[in-house]
């Protein structure tokens, strides 16, 4: 099946990511039934995603005139059997507990067409190891962010058995969510930006508790910084902008140097002073990468300091 004959999804639990995930698959055309064995949570749900739609469109988003028919591509489902019946694309999102999801997961195989891709929403777990189903090249890890809505990225994961069929089919479906996709190279846990924001989160719970800084002066020292540099440069690319040689100048300091940068060095390429670090800049200039760069530093500056982005919300 390509991706555009997707008429059908099932989103099996309507909490916080679910029911979000819903309407971006209705608003794509896209008829979606939302599943959740908690009625007074799928009412919930029900009652949320006219807001959120409210506020999407508040920001031209979407048109109001759309929003009725967005509403009525969306089915809630106390049945997961009848919800799963004839989809095309499933999504797990329910919560963070082994058994729940093995639950659920056997229920998709067993009620979803055969051909039906099955998803899973989770932040970290190995759902791969997880799941019992008789067509384990289906199953693959479609991880959206809160919320899912707004924020554009949804990071595609494949299992040890996951078809790359299977992988190239989820990622063009959320293209047309109007979504951006990185896919992994394989499973590993928390994936790509968890990953890395559990390190941060051992890190400030480190300063919090023995007391080297207040959250606010946390959050102030995060947000005038890394709240500029990262939206530009990313986690990776600003290493190009310190200088591959002081990074490995002070990876000898700590007495742990990384390989990769050491190769880099030895080869010349020092990040946007040689116009080739991590990133290849074409043969242009420091001054012309430099440029650019502050331009959207300034840029970005600007606004976030228009929209007072660095007061507590």
């Amino acid at each position: 099946m390509d991706h555009n004959d997707v008429k059908r999804a099932v989103v099996v639990g309507a909490g916080v990511m679910g029911h979000s995930i819903a309407h971006v698959f209705a608003r794509a055309g896209i008829e979606v039934n939302l599943v959740d064995l908690n009625q007074a949570v799928l009412d919930h749900a029900m009652g949320l995603i006219p807001a959120d739609l409210e506020t999407l469109a508040e920001f031209k988003k979407i048109s109001r005139g759309d929003i009725p028919k967005v509403l009525a591509r969306i089915h809630p489902f106390t049945d997961l059997a009848r919800g799963a019946k004839g989809v095309d694309f499933a999504v797990e999102a329910v919560s963070e507990i082994p058994d729940i999801k093995r639950g659920v997961f056997s229920q998709l195989d067993q009620c979803c067409p055969p051909n039906a891709v099955i998803a899973s929403n989770t932040s970290s777990l190995d759902v791969f190891s997880i799941a019992r189903i008789t067509r384990p090249e289906r199953l693959v890890v479609a991880h959206w962010f809160v919320p899912p809505h707004i924020i554009p990225l949804v990071e595609v994961v494949p299992g040890p058995e996951t078809s790359p069929g299977t992988v190239q089919f989820t990622a063009k479906l959320m293209k047309r969510l109007g979504k951006r996709t990185v896919i992994m190279k394989e499973f590993v846990p928390a994936f790509i930006v968890n990953r890395i924001q559990h390190s941060i989160s051992r890190t400030v719970w480190e300063m919090l508790e023995k007391g080297w800084a207040t959250p606010e002066e946390i959050d102030q020292a995060v947000k005038l910084t890394l709240g500029i540099r990262l939206p530009v440069v990313g986690v990776v690319q600003t290493n190009d902008f310190a200088g591959l040689d002081l990074i490995y100048d002070i990876m000898k300091a700590g007495q742990s140097v990384s390989p990769l940068v050491k190769e880099m060095v030895d080869r010349g390429h020092l990040g946007a002073k040689t116009s080739k670090g991590i990133y290849d800049y074409g043969g242009r200039s420091e001054a012309e990468i430099l440029k650019t760069r502050d331009q959207q530093y300034l840029k970005l500056l600007g606004y976030l300091e228009e929209i007072k982005a660095f007061d507590p919300v």
